[in-house]
């Protein structure tokens, strides 16, 4: 939502402005220099990229304008699915288990959380990583590693996009100014005609570079670090079951395992340990027994 705030924001001011002193803001309607330099920049990120992650810039930027899917519900309800599953293993043995990391999409557990169980990265890495507790053999260190090492990947291609908005917002303003020297040489061609009909063609040529820099700095350069700042709070996410599975590992407690993951979110975002305990504790576990008395 902030992101079509901010964009409806930096385009209203400058037409507003642009109207105040006489501009007429159909001649901001140059077509032809929209498709030089829309063109010409996502033809740039095939080229540095690929054309499936140039369509996936484009799909991820649409994404953008619903804003930042982790909010403190999103992290909140993580920490109650993963205290109703370890609740789950401290009750019934980690054979009890085996079931919901084999089939997570199926797992009753994991449907009451659709925030959860639609992060395919996030469930994926969670089931994964109980499979090998589940199975034994390795050690908390090792797992700790393990799960660094998967953390560490997932959080470059998260950036990955955010390198592709970079790059398109620092092309924009050079292929702004080729678009105006091809409407200089345009212009050039017509030299001979009427003076109203140059000037409209020199007024395209400088909207050429108005457009360059506009797109580069007013939208793509925000997206990039909107998209930043996502990939920021992905990671805290990610970190979160880290955290509250290798407490699990080391043998604590459910409610101990997801404070150790509650700690890692970032004070904005972080329900705090009332909350948190309110709401795990609200929740009966798969035997119905209290999961006060479990825990």
């Amino acid at each position: 939502m902030f992101v079509i705030v901010g964009i409806v924001i930096v385009l209203g001011s400058i037409l507003a402005g642009f109207t105040m002193e006489g501009g007429n803001v159909a001649a901001l309607l140059q077509f032809a220099e929209f498709i030089v330099i829309g063109g010409a920049a996502f033809g740039s990120i095939v080229v540095g990229y690929s054309l499936k992650d140039a369509i996936s810039m484009l799909m991820i930027g649409l994404k953008l304008l619903k804003g930042s899917p982790y909010k403190k519900d999103v992290f909140l309800e993580l920490l109650q699915a993963m205290y109703e599953f370890f609740l789950v293993g401290r009750k019934g043995g980690l054979i009890s288990l085996e079931k919901h990391v084999e089939n997570p999409d199926e797992s009753e557990i994991f449907q009451k959380y659709p925030s959860f169980t639609s992060n395919h990265h996030a469930l994926n890495l969670f089931a994964d990583t109980m499979k090998l507790i589940v199975m034994g053999g390795i050690g908390v260190y090792d797992l700790a590693d393990m799960m660094d090492i998967d953390l560490e990947a997932q959080h470059e291609e998260s950036m990955k996009m955010t390198g592709m908005l970079t790059c398109m917002a620092d092309s924009l303003p050079g292929f702004g100014i080729v678009a105006a020297v091809l409407g200089i040489v345009v212009t050039m061609q017509a030299i001979g005609g009427p003076p109203e009909e140059i000037g409209e063609k020199v007024g395209a040529a400088l909207v050429g570079t108005f457009l360059g820099i506009l797109l580069a700095y007013g939208v793509f350069a925000p997206l990039s670090k909107a998209t930043e700042a996502i990939a920021k709070c992905e990671a805290q996410y990610m970190a979160c079951i880290k955290n509250a599975v290798v407490a699990f590992a080391r043998g604590d407690a459910p409610l101990i395992c997801v404070e150790f993951a509650r700690r890692n979110i970032e004070p904005e975002l972080r329900p705090s340990f009332s909350e948190m305990e309110d709401t795990c504790r609200g929740r009966k576990s798969e035997g119905g027994e209290s999961e006060k008395k479990a825990a």
